[in-house]
C-alpha cells in the first residue's frame, strides 16, 4: 500500500516537473518512503511507548537516533506489522537496558563510546548507505553524501554521549549507534532476508 502510494505521487511529481533529473527523483521518493512509511509507524511507537511509562524517553530516544539512521539507512521488515514491531523493540528495548545499565568507573563508558565510533565508521565505510530493493541509492554522489554525514551524524552523536551529564542518555545514545551499525551490516540483511538496492540495480 505504501509502495504504490509513493509511486502515485512519484508520477504525479514527474508529470508536474517533467526536466526534474533521476537524481532529485530519487531523493524525492527516499523522502516520500520516510514519510509515508515512517509516520503511523512513529505514532504507534510512542503510543505504546507511554502505555509502557517510557514514553518521553523513547521520543528522546527516537530523536537522537533519528540523524544517523536517515543517512546510514538499514534494512526493512517484510509487513507493516513486523516493522512496528521490530520499531517499537528497537526503540523501547534501547530504553529499556538504559534504565538498567550502569557504566562504572567512568572510564569504562569512554572505552565503550570509542570503540562504538571505530565500529560505526566501519560499518559506516562499508555498507553505509544501507538502501533496500524498494529504496535503492543507486546514485554515485547521493551514495557519497549519505555517506559522508553517515560519518558525521555517528561522530556527533557519540560525541555528545561523551559530555552529556545524564547517564541514561548517554545509554540511550550508545546503545542506539550500535544496533543502528548492526542494522546496515550484510548480516542484519542476510537475517531479515533483504538486498541491497545498489547491488541489484548498480551505481550511476
Amino acid at each position: 500500500m505504501i509502495d504504490k502510494i509513493c509511486i502515485y505521487l512519484m508520477k504525479i511529481l514527474k508529470q508536474k516537473n517533467p526536466n526534474i533529473s533521476e537524481e532529485e527523483l530519487e531523493v524525492a521518493n527516499f523522502g516520500l518512503q520516510l514519510i509515508v512509511g515512517e509516520v503511523p509507524k512513529i505514532i504507534i511507537l510512542i503510543g505504546i511507548a507511554f502505555l509502557l511509562g517510557i514514553g518521553p524517553l523513547t521520543l528522546l530516544a527516537f530523536i537522537l537516533i533519528l540523524p544517523y539512521k536517515t543517512y546510514s539507512g538499514g534494512f526493512h521488515l517484510k509487513t507493516h506489522i513486523g516493522c512496528i514491531i521490530g520499531t517499537t523493540l528497537f526503540y523501547c528495548g534501547n530504553v529499556f537496558i538504559s534504565k538498567n545499565l550502569v557504566l562504572e568507573p567512568i572510564w569504562i563508558k569512554y572505552v565503550l563510546i570509542f570503540v562504538t565510533w571505530i565500529f560505526g565508521m566501519m560499518m559506516c565505510k562499508k555498507y553505509a548507505p544501507a538502501d533496500t530493493e524498494n529504496v535503492p541509492i543507486i546514485s554515485k554522489t547521493e551514495r557519497n553524501k549519505k555517506r559522508k554525514l553517515s560519518y558525521i551524524t555517528l561522530t556527533i552523536s557519540l560525541i555528545i554521549a561523551v559530555f552529556i551529564p545524564y547517564n541514561i542518555i548517554s545509554n540511550i545514545i550508545i546503545i542506539g549507534m550500535i544496533m543502528q551499525s548492526i542494522s546496515i551490516s550484510r548480516f542484519a540483511y542476510n537475517i531479515t532476508k533483504n538486498k541491497y538496492g545498489y547491488e541489484l540495480y548498480g551505481m550511476q
